[in-house]
């Protein structure tokens, strides 16, 4: 079972691209994206439905600087409060950074919960939980790639790309 959806309810397709942080795979559950992962050595290969190859083309996209927000339809989280989560971290803009406390406060909840939906953060890059640091500016854990480093490199390719400030929360 993955995010509440059994693998026999849809058949999961997969596409890896190469990218400068690793390979990205995309994964999905019927038309929507269910996992993003960063590794290293893996093959790169097109997935065979349009949820994967849409989500493979937009994030070759955002690294390349084209993108800096994705429009993919994601599997739905089991809870109000995870679904609450995920959409205040997507709103965080693009080359913005926000702490887990700021966060917390503006979506009603605590900075532990956003830490933890966070590092179990199914959809790292699209679900932009690079952009959450510590209070003090430092980055903090990140559970993709190379971990922090790989947090770094996303936060300076953001600003390396960013064409404007973005009024999102912020």
């Amino acid at each position: 079972m993955l995010l509440g959806i059994t693998h026999d309810m849809y058949a999961l397709d997969h596409a890896s691209i190469a990218t400068p942080i690793g390979t990205v795979q995309v994964a999905a559950l019927g038309d929507a994206i269910a996992s993003i992962t960063i590794e290293t050595g893996q093959p790169v290969s097109r997935g065979t439905s349009d949820a994967v190859r849409r989500a493979a083309i937009q994030i070759e996209q955002w690294f390349v600087g084209e993108r800096d927000e994705f429009d993919l339809p994601l599997v739905p989280l089991d809870s109000d409060r995870g679904t609450a989560l995920r959409h205040g971290i997507m709103m965080i803009g693009y080359g913005d950074i926000m702490s887990y406390g700021a966060l917390a406060q503006k979506i009603g909840s605590g900075p532990r919960a956003v830490g933890q939906a966070c590092a179990r953060n199914p959809l790292p890059i699209i679900v932009p939980c690079h952009r959450v640091v510590n209070a003090s500016g430092a980055l903090g854990a990140y559970s993709g790639g190379g971990g922090s480093v790989t947090k770094q490199w996303l936060l300076a390719h953001e600003q390396r790309h960013r064409s404007q400030p973005s009024d999102r929360l912020l």
